[in-house]
């Protein structure tokens, strides 16, 4: 891998937020990237796919990788599921249409998620009643300390509500640089008891994986900004998951709030609602606001910084918790 000094990182940030990179350079292959690893203890690199998912504050001092190991194909089948593997450099959103193109089932409800195929279980991504967790069979990484090849299991990859091993236990420790997935083949069991893509569908008699997809791509693109027009990152907080005593709490003084059962005994709220009602819905402070038809995603207008953006969603944070007692975490990985 050739490393280039001192490159922009605006163009690897869907906030389209300054930083500088002190060395960069572009992965497109799991035997260099391991070679280099092994040469490197202790480097401690800055792995980015699709960079929708982080917040920088700062220009980035370790050496920053852009991962582009690519591919994806159908590695084994039967007559009701497919194993497909695919590279942790693949668009995200390309490769559900792929599978969906392949007459595969599982990844519809995901439709046009930013970011890349190795982004997807650190965050366990999940849109629509679906997340990876439902699919994904194991990760292919190295180890950033020996640039030895590991396999992890997704129950190894202990995937939580946006959570993993990877944003947790063993933050920093593994490259992924691909992922395998469990997906139908017909007759599908989709998943479409979600509001908005039953009212998508209403008129839709025997909806397919395609008729799915679709309804979710007019569903985002109906409420969410697009990162090529408008700097984002997508939902910038987690929905808050309430013991049931502090949502009861938070009914009595709100009775409209929207709140959600969990197998585990909590409720989990919006946490766009809370911010909406905090008053900050459409609110703008010079280069950054949220978005007037969301209030979860947390927007650049162009001309600010990362640390403009921070200041604002900590803001945002100070001011639900003050209203109602109930601290919001950041989805997004702060840099």
């Amino acid at each position: 891998m050739i490393f280039q000094k001192d490159t922009p990182l605006t163009p690897y940030n869907t906030f389209g937020l300054p930083a500088i990179a002190r060395r960069l350079a572009i992965c497109r292959n799991e035997d260099a990237l391991a070679q280099w690893l092994k040469a490197n203890p202790g480097a401690n690199p800055l792995l980015l796919g699709g960079g929708s998912n982080i917040l920088l504050t700062r220009d980035v001092e370790q050496p920053v990788i852009l991962n582009r190991i690519m591919g994806k194909k159908i590695v084994h089948a039967t007559q009701k599921e497919a194993l497909v593997q695919a590279g942790a450099g693949e668009n995200w959103h390309e490769l559900v249409n792929w599978a969906v193109a392949q007459g595969l089932g599982g990844l519809e409800n995901l439709a046009l998620i930013p970011g890349t195929a190795g982004a997807a279980p650190i965050q366990n991504i999940g849109a629509y009643g679906v997340e990876l967790s439902d699919v994904l069979v194991e990760v292919q990484a190295l180890e950033m300390a020996t640039g030895k090849r590991a396999v992890l299991s997704a129950a190894d990859c202990k995937l939580g509500y946006r959570s993993s091993i990877f944003k947790s236990s063993h933050k920093g420790q593994f490259a992924i640089t691909g992922i395998t997935l469990r997906l139908s083949r017909p007759p599908h069991q989709l998943s479409t008891t979600y509001g908005a893509i039953q009212e998508e569908l209403s008129s839709t008699t025997a909806p397919t994986p395609d008729d799915v997809r679709r309804a979710v791509i007019r569903i985002r693109q109906s409420k969410l900004p697009d990162p090529a027009s408008l700097g984002n990152s997508g939902s910038f907080f987690k929905n808050p998951e309430l013991p049931q005593d502090v949502f009861q709490s938070l009914k009595s003084k709100c009775p409209d709030v929207p709140g959600y059962p969990l197998p585990n005994g909590h409720t989990k709220v919006p946490a766009g609602w809370l911010i909406d009602r905090a008053g900050w819905k459409g609110k703008r402070s010079g280069a950054v606001g949220t978005f007037p038809k969301q209030a979860l995603v947390i927007v650049h207008y162009g001309g600010g910084t990362g640390a403009e953006v921070w200041a604002f969603a900590q803001r945002i944070a100070e001011d639900v918790a003050r209203k109602f007692g109930i601290h919001l975490e950041p989805e997004v990985n702060i840099i």
